[in-house]
């Protein structure tokens, strides 16, 4: 009796851990950083500066209907710069991206409009697209600066790239 009960009770143990599994919602871990574009290059140089403070937004929406927002949230970055962020729910079929939304610093607070500059980091949250692990690395996103630091002519320089970012010819 008492063996076929050991049975009976590691059964069902082994049951409630299969279903909770799979009744278990999805989550994912959104990371990234946010940085200040000292040189208005639009992209990390050894010049840029880590905020702390920035607000950043994760908005998933339908792919057909970006009016149909099923995911947004905000969350600001540590003294690194850093940002993490808890996702509920599999987004297979939605478009998600990571966007700036506030800068703590007045002389740092432009963000790019232009469509193809657009300080956006689309990340993929599902199961279903070959990564294993449930952590998002997004794309490091920044805030222009309104005016460049005297060091980036020189750090431009050293890129091979104009005042405008096309590179320089010889």
């Amino acid at each position: 009796m008492a063996k076929s009960s050991i049975i009976i009770f590691a059964s069902v143990l082994c049951l409630l851990s299969f279903l909770s599994s799979v009744c278990a919602k999805e989550r994912y871990m959104v990371e990234g950083t946010v940085y200040c574009d000292t040189c208005r290059l639009q992209f990390l140089t050894k010049l840029s500066e880590f905020m702390e403070g920035a607000t950043v937004r994760v908005m998933c929406s339908q792919v057909d209907n970006a009016n149909n927002v099923t995911f947004n949230k905000e969350t600001t970055t540590n003294s690194l710069g850093a940002y993490r962020m808890e996702v509920d729910g599999d987004h297979e079929d939605d478009t998600c991206e990571v966007t700036l939304v506030k800068s703590p610093r007045s002389d740092c607070n432009e963000i790019d409009r232009e469509a193809h500059l657009l300080q956006a980091a689309r990340i993929s949250i599902t199961k279903n697209n070959g990564i294993v692990s449930n952590i998002r690395q997004a794309n490091p996103l920044g805030f222009l600066k309104k005016d460049r630091l005297p060091g980036c002519a020189e750090l431009m320089k050293e890129l091979g790239i104009n005042e405008d970012g096309t590179p320089v010819s010889n």
